[in-house]
């Protein structure tokens, strides 16, 4: 059964209370058309919450649960994941509040894997003061793939421009040692299956970017395009795959390519990051792609140093609830249409 909009629940790990992860919440439910559009649950602590709502001179009225059994359909829910209180201070990296933020998250993730919540939107997080004997991840991601079924893939999202990263969270000296074949046609699948049932497109158009200034130059400046990349590209595209490239990724951008594919496949973080927050910086949304639930973020990190001063926009975080609910529907729909039809017995 397809839920109405306002039904959907949409899950919310706070981040770093002292970044501007709540303010960014908070100023997107303000807006009261978004509750015609989903249900919020806010994972952290209402008196908090409270607090930086009025720290933020914002009006929309909350409302305090103690289990997701009382979630509310169509109001601000924050369901209390502690009771006691935690001293803010704006701007500062604090690793007592870190361990909030990670309890917010785990908490959330939890729901979703339980199915109390529909889809998750993580606010951002400091990722030094989070480290933890019990969290020894680099971040959202790396916890979600361990945690949710499938094969987790960075995908930044803005329209038409998709771009996901083969490695994300390593050392760019690293990056030459994970690149495989293998690992390349993975990803390469994990995208197009995301480009079906996530956003609708039956035959995606897939650029790889090479590895190497100028993709390699013919191996003249690395051999990881003609060794690895380009025999990749061929299998995939020999079985029927668009699977295209690989691309010298300055003229590739600079030159506008990259509109006439439905998503890029970068080597590392910053050949897809620097791109994409170039074009899209503040609507830009991060998808972890690949897996069985949905969990969108902002583009952006916590800003310390505007956080507490009510300047932050929170267009990015509110384009993270749209998308999340998009590819929400349009999974259902996507199920729904590949569902196997129903034998019927023939007298």
């Amino acid at each position: 059964m397809v839920k109405k909009a306002e039904n959907i629940i949409v899950g919310i790990s706070i981040g770093d209370l002292n970044g501007v992860g709540p303010e960014v919440v908070l100023k997107t439910f303000e807006d009261n058309r978004m509750l015609e559009l989903c249900t919020p649950v806010i994972f952290a602590n209402v008196k908090i919450i409270s607090f930086l709502k009025k720290n933020l001179n914002l009006d929309s009225s909350l409302h305090g649960i103690d289990n997701l059994e009382q979630i509310v359909l169509g109001k601000i829910n924050v369901l209390n994941v502690w009771k006691e209180g935690v001293n803010l201070e704006f701007g500062k990296s604090d690793d007592v509040v870190g361990k909030y933020a990670i309890k917010s998250f785990q908490a959330a993730t939890k729901a979703l894997k339980d199915s109390f919540i529909d889809v998750l939107v993580t606010a951002p997080i400091n990722k030094y003061n989070i480290q933890s004997d019990d969290f020894k991840f680099p971040g959202h991601t790396d916890y979600l793939d361990k945690e949710l079924s499938g094969n987790a893939l960075m995908l930044m999202v803005n329209d038409q421009l998709r771009v996901g990263l083969l490695t994300d969270h390593i050392p760019v000296n690293e990056v030459s040692k994970h690149l495989t074949e293998e690992l390349l046609m993975k990803k390469v699948e994990t995208i197009i299956k995301t480009l079906q049932q996530d956003f609708g497109i039956s035959k995606p158009k897939i650029a790889l970017l090479g590895l190497n200034p100028h993709s390699g130059d013919n191996g003249v400046i690395g051999d990881e395009e003609e060794k690895i990349i380009k025999p990749a590209i061929k299998k995939m595209f020999d079985s029927g795959k668009m699977v295209f490239g690989p691309y010298a990724s300055d003229s590739f951008f600079g030159s506008l390519q990259y509109e006439k594919y439905d998503a890029i496949l970068a080597m590392y973080h910053d050949q897809g990051l620097i791109p994409f927050k170039t074009l899209s910086f503040g609507n830009g949304v991060n998808y972890t792609a690949g897996l069985n639930r949905v969990r969108t973020s902002p583009d952006h990190g916590t800003a310390f140093e505007i956080a507490g001063k009510g300047i932050a926009k929170h267009d990015s975080f509110k384009e993270a609830v749209y998308l999340a609910l998009d590819i929400y529907n349009k999974r259902n729909e996507y199920q729904e249409l590949t569902k196997k039809p129903l034998k019927v017995k023939q007298n």
